[in-house]
């Protein structure tokens, strides 16, 4: 009896190994930062292969080897070609002579809908300007699951959204006991998305590769941990590739070690 692999506890982890083992065998290599991506280089070429449990995204220099894998991919496993990426996992990609245009507005505007925030008033900024009223031990949420939810819909934004990160990354830090504070600062953090919800990453066609690296931190701004807040982004060329901010792990003794903290993450990511 030929029994389905569909449903069993082992089928994603049985149809990874198959297809990864597939893919070794053409000389691609898996990355050992991100076990679902693929590389396959030569002196001239390079391809890119990315999986997410049946869905793969190609990408090349040279028309000839995605040509090649597609056809071997669907003898191997009849796989369906759904032609150029525009659309996946909530990512929207537009393309032009100029670059490309990454962002996720439909995402985006699913969250205002289901908040009922989608006829709110919009605002230019992520952030209110005064952050103590967050601190006041006061005013619970009777249902912290809304909130701990709608955190987790803001941080998959925070994808394509680096102006987000601050904020949403300091209101996650209350996950545990949310306040009515709290929440407004979201349906802040939500008004300002509906300012911009097709906000998202470009990346230039005719950029160098010259990689660039910019850090900042706050100190001490925490009453409650006394710790300070470091953030990062940086560049490739002209296009933004990698962000964060994030609470330190220690205290520092002045601004100028909380900078020096920032400053040793933003290299460690380089």
């Amino acid at each position: 009896m030929t029994k389905s692999l569909y449903g069993l506890k082992q089928a994603s982890r049985q149809w990874f190994d198959k297809l990864s083992t597939f893919l070794i065998s053409d000389n691609y290599v898996q990355s050992k930062f991100d076990h679902s991506l693929f590389i396959k280089k030569t002196s001239t070429d390079f391809t890119a292969l990315l999986v997410y449990v049946d869905d793969i995204v190609l990408t090349r220099n040279s028309m000839s080897e995605i040509t090649h894998i597609k056809t071997l991919l669907h003898h191997q496993f009849q796989i369906k070609d759904l032609g150029e990426l525009k659309y996946f996992l909530e990512f929207e990609v537009a393309r032009s002579k100029k670059g490309i245009h990454l962002c996720q507005r439909k995402y985006a505007l699913d969250i205002l809908e289901e908040t009922g925030m989608l006829g709110s008033k919009p605002c230019s900024t992520p952030f209110l300007s005064n952050t103590n009223f967050l601190y006041k031990t006061e005013n619970y949420l009777d249902n912290p699951s809304a909130y701990r939810r709608l955190i987790r819909k803001l941080f998959y934004l925070t994808n394509t959204r680096s102006d987000l990160c601050f904020t949403v990354n300091l209101l996650s830090q209350f996950m545990q006991e949310p306040t009515k504070h709290h929440y407004q600062a979201l349906q802040h953090i939500l008004r300002y998305v509906k300012f911009s919800p097709s906000e998202g990453l470009f990346f230039a066609a005719d950029s160098d590769i010259q990689i660039k690296g910019f850090s900042d931190s706050d100190w001490v701004t925490c009453p409650n941990t006394r710790r300070s807040t470091s953030g990062y982004c940086t560049f490739l060329g002209s296009f933004l590739v990698s962000w964060k901010s994030k609470k330190q792990s220690t205290i520092s003794r002045s601004s100028t070690e909380a900078k020096f903290h920032a400053l040793a993450a933003t290299v460690n990511e380089i």
